[in-house]
């Protein structure tokens, strides 16, 4: 299935029509010939594209109906999966999914969104809109993976928590608060790596962590443009210089300290080559799991909180309450 191209890969598209239009032609040398140029012309313009994305390209790129996700990693990089449901208080969030799984034959729990592809899969799995029982599923494996000493690998791709009345009701807020302080004091390796859409607190609800890792064309924010821009300009169309403002993108946050490194994806994105997009979380996730694996338990945790705290300082000295 040919993939679906973004507003501004449109020189890519008139190029991509024209081998389609060539491959209906009868088979020639010359007619094969053209389609190998137009090929290389593609993957030229897509490589020169890439190189000078703007915030708001990446945000459509972090976006795409085809970028990998959970399901994918889980199908790619890990063996013997065992969904875990509910949350043992309401209902099982179909938006968060968490089980246990194998890691190169070490057992780990993975924690993360799913969007869904078609229709039917993104209203079951409420187009990755968690409710407070997600996110309380999510603790509860990961108390689990505490008990047996098993690493966490945690993939955030979501707009947001979902913002419905019910789950208002059902007290989203301090189920995400919650798992922040709970997160922060798991006596377990915790590896986060923002694949997609990182948005508000419905991505940092699961996103504590001993390394955060992005993936080149994710995004990770506060707000999603829109409603940034909605609230500061009151005018949704200024969603481009929300993306400008917001400081979103992977070499934004690496530098401003919120994450530790950058996994490099395919020229075009996850979503053009999963299986290359896959090798190279797998290359990264590897390392970094067995970096913080190799701590004791009190150095790493200290490490995690002295990380999350710093955050913000922007040179600024400040103490802790009680020191």
């Amino acid at each position: 299935m040919a993939l679906e191209n973004l507003e501004f890969e449109e020189p890519i598209a008139v190029l991509l029509k024209e081998i389609e239009a060539l491959t209906l032609q009868p088979r020639t040398d010359a007619r094969d010939r053209e389609i190998e140029v137009l090929r290389r012309r593609v993957e030229s313009v897509r490589a020169e594209l890439y190189r000078s994305l703007t915030p708001w390209q990446r945000v459509l790129v972090a976006r795409h109906p085809s970028r990998p996700d959970l399901e994918d990693f889980i199908h790619r990089l890990f063996t013997n999966f065992v969904e875990i449901h509910g949350d043992r208080r309401y209902a099982d969030d179909h938006a968060i999914m968490t089980g246990f799984a194998d890691y190169k034959d070490r057992p780990v729990l993975l924690v993360g969104h799913v969007k869904g592809r078609d229709t039917k899969e993104k209203i079951y799995r409420n187009f990755g809109y968690a409710r407070p029982e997600g996110y309380r599923k999510a603790l509860r494996a990961m108390r689990l993976a505490e008990k047996f000493s098993r690493p966490i690998i945690v993939f955030v791709d979501t707009p947001a928590a979902y913002p419905g009345i019910e789950s208002e009701e059902r007290g989203v807020a301090e189920a995400i608060a919650v798992n922040l302080r709970d997160m922060m004091m798991l006596d377990t390796p915790i590896v986060v790596i923002v694949s997609g859409e990182g948005g508000s607190g419905g991505a940092l609800g699961i996103a504590i962590g001993d390394r955060v890792l992005m993936q080149e064309f994710a995004i990770y924010s506060v707000i999603p443009p829109e409603g940034c821009a909605a609230i500061l300009w009151r005018d949704a169309t200024k969603k481009i210089e929300a993306a400008a403002a917001l400081k979103l993108t992977a070499p934004d946050l690496l530098h401003a300290g919120i994450i530790d490194e950058i996994i490099g994806e395919p020229i075009g994105g996850a979503h053009t080559d999963p299986a290359a997009a896959a090798k190279q979380v797998d290359d990264v996730l590897t390392r970094m799991l067995s970096d913080v694996s190799a701590l004791d338990g009190e150095t790493r945790l200290a490490l995690r909180y002295d990380k999350f705290r710093n955050m913000g300082r922007l040179g600024t000295d400040f103490r802790d309450e009680g020191s």
